[in-house]
């Protein structure tokens, strides 16, 4: 004689011995309906199924079948061939916003990302011991603290000049404030950035950057001096701190991460090669990525302020200033082109003053002394001196000097150069 062997699962297990209590008169069906947390018309049904099939009525009837919810196979088939076909290096995720986007396909990520490991298209990663940091709570308000960096990178991957976006970030929100592509990490760079974001937002109550020489002077000799940005920002009130770690700043130091990734796949699926029509296409990115990842802040006051120069003014604020003394002739240099002041006579009071020379990044000359604008003109002016580069800026200008020379036509020396001149000998008498 062969016993059936009937197999439960567990919740089913569970169910039998509860409904064994129950035709033994050991619990109510009211404390059955308690304890498997259904109804009593349930447990009805379920005590009238074990007395007639004994176990087996336990079993759920949908054991073995089709689910009724269950994805057909031509959806699965028409999103693996997407996924080959546009989609091959997307991550699970970042897939399946494209699909259900774009193509107007319906399921969970969770599936897409089961089919995905079984066609071989996604591996999943180890989980990595994970470095402990102490977690610093975000900022309560909007505009406290915004956090910057510059992410040089390959952005177009090989179609165009590798390049850095400059990124703004909100400490409370993790909003993106402000995006710009520009050819590498420059004092300029950061300049027009933030002139960008002042004139969206207003002005944040503190800038937190890493210790690159563009925000702070980090010669041991020359403690207290402010760099060009960082002038820029005292005088816009706006307080300037560093970070002693990457990790010190997480925040945008993983949106350059999540940005690496998902901007340069939106760059290509857009065909964007070139740093104009990235610049162009930034605000629209913006606007998605802050949709899905941006949070609430836990307070509702922004902390953001009104820019209190005018634009004229803010351009003076947001250029280079540079210091010098006027000569008994009113006159002084600067980068190999002397300047010398117009309209103001003998000028002996300004015989040994100091004026401010703000140059800006389109080349214009602006002298102020004691906030006043000055008159002057050029008399002399030589060839630009070589530029001063850091690491991070030397690569952007050999690509530059590279494409100029390529740009030139070959030079020719003229009839009269020495070496174009016949040697013919002279007789000697």
């Amino acid at each position: 004689m062969t016993e059936d062997i009937i197999a439960l699962s567990r919740r089913e297990v569970d169910r039998l011995s509860v409904i064994q209590s129950v035709i033994a008169r050991q619990i109510t069906q009211a404390d059955a309906a308690q304890q498997l947390r259904i109804c009593v018309r349930q447990v009805k049904r379920l005590v009238r199924a074990y007395r007639t099939q004994g176990a087996q009525g336990l079993v759920s009837g949908h054991r073995g079948k089709r689910p009724n919810n269950a994805i057909d196979e031509a959806v699965r088939l028409q999103a693996i061939t997407l996924i080959k076909e546009r989609y091959p290096d997307f991550s699970p995720t970042f897939a399946h916003e494209k699909l259900t986007e774009c193509h107007r396909l319906r399921f969970s990520v969770e599936t897409l990302r089961q089919w995905m490991i079984a066609e071989g298209i996604w591996r999943t990663k180890p989980r990595r011991q994970a470095r402990i940091h102490q977690r610093r709570p975000r900022r309560a308000c909007r505009g406290e603290l915004v956090q910057i960096d510059g992410s040089p990178h390959d952005w177009f991957e090989g179609r165009g000049p590798r390049c850095t976006l400059i990124v703004f970030i909100d400490d409370a929100t993790s909003e993106l404030l402000a995006l710009r592509f520009v050819p590498a990490e420059t004092t300029q760079a950061y300049m027009e950035t933030l002139r960008d974001y002042l004139a969206q937002h207003g002005r944040p109550v503190a800038l937190y950057s890493d210790k690159h020489s563009i925000f702070r002077v980090n010669h041991p000799g020359r403690e207290g001096e402010l760099t060009q940005f960082a002038r820029a920002l005292k005088t816009l009130d706006i307080e300037s701190i560093h970070a002693n770690t990457p990790q010190a700043k997480g925040r945008v130091e993983r949106a350059n991460k999540t940005l690496q990734d998902r901007l340069v796949k939106e760059l290509r699926l857009q065909d964007i090669n070139t740093l104009e029509q990235a610049n162009g296409y930034l605000p629209r990115f913006m606007a998605d990525y802050n949709r899905r990842f941006a949070v609430e802040p836990r307070q509702a006051e922004d902390a953001l302020r009104r820019v209190l120069h005018t634009p004229q003014e803010l351009g003076l604020i947001l250029s280079q200033h540079h210091t010098r003394k006027l000569s008994k002739n009113l006159s002084f240099q600067f980068e190999n082109t002397e300047y010398q002041l117009q309209g103001y006579g003998k000028g002996y009071r300004l015989r040994g003053a100091s004026v401010t020379l703000c140059k800006a990044f389109d080349g214009t000359i602006t002298l102020l002394h004691d906030g006043k604008v000055l008159e002057y003109r050029t008399l002399q002016q030589g060839e630009a001196p070589a530029p001063i580069a850091d690491e991070k800026l030397v690569h952007s200008l050999v690509d530059q000097e590279k494409q100029e020379q390529q740009q030139r036509t070959a030079w020719k020396p003229p009839a009269d150069h020495p070496w174009r001149r016949s040697s013919v000998g002279t007789a000697r008498i």
